[in-house]
């Protein structure tokens, strides 16, 4: 019991946790499961937003995957880190739902035209201001850049960028080799980079 996890020693004593609470959430423990829930929403839900974009179902998704957890934990043995199957399990949900918007025609990231306050010109009283609409733009372009990626480099890249995922883990997460990996991710930033190469120059 216990063996640390000579890779990631910073993370084992959290993953021992999620592993303890796991088994309790097997045997029905509501309160080990709001416990899961809470140190691991913002993961799931932060990785389904920036998969679907902020205006879709994210809580929803977010919710289905908790509930694969409920239903899944008697049957839980943990291979892999407690995280990485949960993010297969996102992986799956998200997936899924891509699948289905592309047949609706669904377009996930879209400003409403006119919804926002964007003046027409710049702001030359003030630079600073300038600076920070250039700034939420370039956001909010990156964004909409990486919504066109196709799922598998969609994936890998937020889960690199935003989470932090080592190779390995995001290797797992989405059943590829490491090397596969890393050319999902060095083909995701060669598409980026062409998306946005007029705010690069």
């Amino acid at each position: 019991m216990g063996g640390n996890d000579p890779g990631n020693p910073g993370r084992s004593e959290e993953d021992a946790e999620d592993v303890r609470l796991m088994r309790l959430v097997g045997r029905g423990d509501t309160s080990a499961f709001e416990n899961l829930v809470e140190r691991h929403q913002s993961l799931v839900t932060g990785t389904v937003a920036r998969m679907l974009g902020s205006n879709s179902d994210v809580e929803d998704i977010a919710q289905q995957v908790f509930i694969r957890v409920w239903k899944s934990a008697r049957r839980y043995v943990p291979r892999a880190k407690f995280t990485t199957w949960l993010l297969k399990i996102t992986r799956n949900l998200v997936f899924n739902e891509m699948r289905r918007s592309k047949r609706r025609g669904h377009v996930p990231l879209q400003s409403e035209p006119g919804g926002e306050d964007h003046p027409p010109l710049k702001d030359e009283t003030n630079p600073a201001r300038d600076a920070s609409l250039l700034e939420a733009e370039l956001q909010q372009t990156i964004e909409e850049a990486i919504m066109q990626l196709p799922e598998s480099q969609r994936m890998a890249l937020v889960l690199r960028r935003y989470e932090q995922l080592s190779y390995e883990q995001i290797a797992e997460v989405l059943d590829l080799s490491v090397p596969a990996v890393k050319s999902v991710l060095f083909r995701a930033r060669t598409e980026l980079r062409s998306r946005l190469s007029k705010y690069l120059a």
